[in-house]
């Protein structure tokens, strides 16, 4: 499987994901700056994937930071890695984590506190493809045998240190042996289901076809679909889930047509400040990513357009929340409450 992300003597190294799936192509991310300028160019995307870049970039920020005024150089790198991208909760996860640890080193030699933030966010990296792996073996056992998949964005490899949490669930699946096929929404604007997910799950030679994102109601309603699988970049402590634009349309038909509603995601992704989904910030991105395809131009010179990343599903049409310490259901409050702090 492809390594999103890689911490080297160069820098942090990550897959160009803008160009995929028609060119595979790494870039090498030398200071913190070109750290954050990946992440808010989604070269690299995805919340935890996000986290671990951010977590390398501290790591990497404070390795070339010279040592007189170490502090406000700290604090400058993280506040630039946290103005990148609002919506996804695991980049502050990660940049809080970072923060406890150096402040935790005050009065240490330099050397050691680079080298131990160094190792910090290579575990962050290590620890979240173990969390993948049981996010994977906790949510097999829900994805009905014989039936197709439905799944939107990109919440895979790619979207992570490595395995994914939707697309872990489907290999976790088929690991076990069940045989399954997979939907993949082309979530536009920026098709990370056609581009990303159809690739990765191609790699693996788990069958799968690309559908247009209204397509999917057409779908549920016919009967084949055994279940929907998504990722999350913030839920709420109500279970309000906050994904991909498009995903709260997916809910809506999924619960008309019957079909179960799962959200997949690290326990990092829970953010049991906010009371609901109305209080999680939506990133909007640049217009011309809806007006223009690749760079060329689909609408009217002139014409408007608006381009909010991501919207909330209400916790009604969720089914469960997947995580590597079990499965959430319905009354999530207390659900989350538990899976967040146990015992």
């Amino acid at each position: 499987m492809i390594e999103t992300i890689q911490w080297t003597d160069e820098g942090v190294v990550m897959i160009d994901q803008t160009l995929l799936p028609r060119q595979v192509k790494f870039c090498v991310c030398r200071d913190y700056r070109e750290v954050a300028h990946a992440i808010k160019t989604m070269v690299i995307r995805g919340a935890p994937a996000i986290g671990v870049a951010a977590a390398m970039g501290i790591a990497l920020g404070l390795l070339r930071a010279d040592e007189n005024g170490l502090e406000r150089q700290f604090e400058e790198i993280c506040a630039t890695l946290a103005s990148t991208r609002p919506t996804a909760v695991n980049l502050f996860w990660a940049i809080e984590r970072m923060k406890r640890l150096y402040r935790s080193m005050q009065g240490l030699p330099v050397a050691e506190i680079r080298r131990r933030l160094v190792d910090e966010a290579q575990r962050i990296k290590q620890e979240d493809i173990e969390t993948n792996r049981a996010i994977g073996r906790n949510g097999a056992p829900l994805v009905p045998d014989g039936k197709t998949v439905l799944t939107h964005c990109n919440a895979g490899a790619l979207a992570t240190a490595g395995y994914g949490t939707a697309l872990g669930v489907i290999r976790a699946a088929v690991a076990a042996g069940k045989k399954i096929d997979v939907l993949a929404d082309e979530t536009r604007p920026f098709l990370q289901g056609a581009r990303l997910t159809a690739w990765e799950l191609q790699q693996d030679g788990i069958p799968t076809s690309v559908i247009t994102d209204n397509m999917a109601g057409h779908f549920l309603k016919s009967g084949e679909i055994g279940c929907v699988i998504v990722g999350a970049d913030r839920i709420a402590a109500n279970g309000d889930v906050a994904n991909k634009i498009g995903t709260y349309a997916l809910a809506v038909l999924a619960h008309e047509n019957g079909v179960p509603f799962y959200v997949a995601a690290p326990v990092s992704t829970l953010d049991l400040t906010l009371e609901s989904g109305e209080q999680i910030p939506i990133e909007e991105r640049p217009a011309s990513e809806v007006t223009h395809l690749w760079g060329t131009p689909i609408a009217p010179d002139g014409v408007g357009a608006r381009n909010p990343a991501f919207d909330v599903t209400p916790n009604r049409y969720v089914t469960a929340i997947i995580t590597e310490r079990g499965v959430a259901r319905a009354p999530f409050r207390e659900s989350l409450a538990m899976l967040a702090h146990p015992r």
